[in-house]
């Protein structure tokens, strides 16, 4: 009771104020549209990019657009284009050789959040992905070579059909890696982009009720309301979206969850995803946002070896797993009431 009383004393203080989201704490949001592959489907990704904007503009972060005239985007919203390219085999001015230089330019941080949306079409040929962009396209394993530098935190969210490889390529430690298909074979145009652009700007879907989205939860709302859509149309699934944010390269579906918490084991008892995409948040709290970014480092670890500490409990005495768990939540405790100061 006492931990507990201690716990919930340092959210208040935290609450207190809410100062807007510190300038070395902003994100980095990379939106890239892809061919679209048929004119019905060109409007459906504008509007999925203007989504994205407008969480970007909400978020306080840093917007790049590829793929479209920026000044087709809302004007509260406004996007910019990267400058210069760095030197590469692309075409000179080609939406690949935009984002390769995007990229490039974002690598050059090392600590704020970088979001890579992709947005469009995308195919498999049975040994590389490809996000099919105006001109020449990219690979999953080009995207991995440029990704490769980055060592700031990063998601990605392939919104694509057929973008399943992209996860195995580019999971990897401090990475949050989403696709709206769970392989390379469902090749047919994925709704799950647009579900997930709303989710991202939507309350409805804070689950836990903290005042924020998370990716996780954007992930578990788009993931539902893709599957009610082909139940309501009466037709087969041919999308099924996956989340890897542990570096294991596996991914796993919404199927997994009950709220936002994994209740299913994975194959080989592998490790569960999810609490790391349950950190990331776009569209910050004001509770969240007063809290510094070293701050919210620190308490981001001590919730993760709480969640690695949940998932051993069955096989642990209770005396070993709350004498492990009562350090880490005092810990916690004291970065609220240190947040609130």
């Amino acid at each position: 009771m006492a931990l507990a009383m201690a716990l919930l004393a340092g959210r208040a203080l935290a609450q207190e104020t809410a100062p807007a989201t510190q300038p070395d704490d902003r994100p980095t949001v990379i939106v890239v549209i892809g061919a679209e592959g048929a004119p019905e489907y060109g409007p459906q990704f504008a509007r999925e990019a203007d989504l994205w904007a407008q969480a970007a503009r909400r978020g306080k972060a840093e917007f790049v657009l590829i793929g479209r005239d920026a000044t087709t985007l809302p004007a509260t919203a406004p996007a910019t284009a990267p400058a210069t390219e760095p030197a590469a085999t692309e075409p000179a001015g080609s939406d690949k050789a935009h984002l390769h230089a995007a990229i490039s330019a974002a690598a050059a941080d090392r600590t704020r959040p970088l979001y890579l949306v992709m947005l469009g079409h995308g195919t498999f040929d049975g040994r590389d992905a490809k996000l099919n962009l105006a001109g020449p396209d990219v690979s999953d394993s080009e995207l991995a070579a440029w990704l490769a530098p980055v060592v700031r935190p990063l998601a990605v969210i392939d919104c694509t059909a057929a973008s399943a490889p992209f996860l195995t390529r580019l999971s990897g430690r401090n990475r949050v890696i989403i696709t709206a298909t769970r392989s390379g074979s469902e090749i047919n145009y994925a709704r799950f982009g647009e579900y997930f652009a709303e989710a991202i700007n939507d309350p409805a879907a804070d689950l836990d009720k903290d005042g924020e989205t998370s990716l996780l939860e954007a992930f578990l709302q788009a993931s539902h309301r893709t599957a009610e859509f082909y139940k309501q149309a009466g037709r087969l699934m041919t999308e099924h979206a996956l989340l890897d944010d542990n570096g294991d390269k596996l991914g796993i579906s919404a199927d997994f969850f009950s709220g936002t918490r994994a209740n299913a084991a994975a194959r080989g008892n592998a490790a569960l995803d999810g609490p790391r995409a349950h950190q990331w948040a776009l569209i910050k709290s004001p509770q969240e946002a007063a809290i510094s970014p070293a701050l919210r480092a620190r308490r981001d670890e001590i919730e993760l070896q709480m969640d690695a500490l949940r998932q051993k409990k069955p096989l642990m005495a209770d005396t070993d797993y709350y004498g492990q768990l009562e350090p880490l939540l005092l810990q916690l405790a004291h970065i609220y009431q240190e947040a609130g100061q």
